[in-house]
């Protein structure tokens, strides 16, 4: 994951049929998301978006080859 993901862990993603999903932006704010997700609303109000909270972080991988 980059940084900017780290950084920018709030998505605006766009729900598509067939249980697929698009991430439209990201964003460090909630409150930035939730503007964008009302805008992007009103612009095409046929369209599903939701807000999620993206954070993966790199340091939780487990490493499997390491000796115990």
């Amino acid at each position: 994951m980059s940084d900017f993901n780290l950084l920018h862990p709030w998505c605006v993603v766009r729900l598509l049929p067939e249980a697929q999903s698009i991430v439209v932006k990201r964003f460090r704010l909630r409150n930035d998301a939730e503007a964008h997700q009302r805008i992007l609303q009103g612009m095409l109000p046929e369209a599903d978006f939701v807000i999620v909270f993206d954070l993966e972080r790199p340091d939780c991988s487990i490493d499997h080859d390491r000796n115990a």
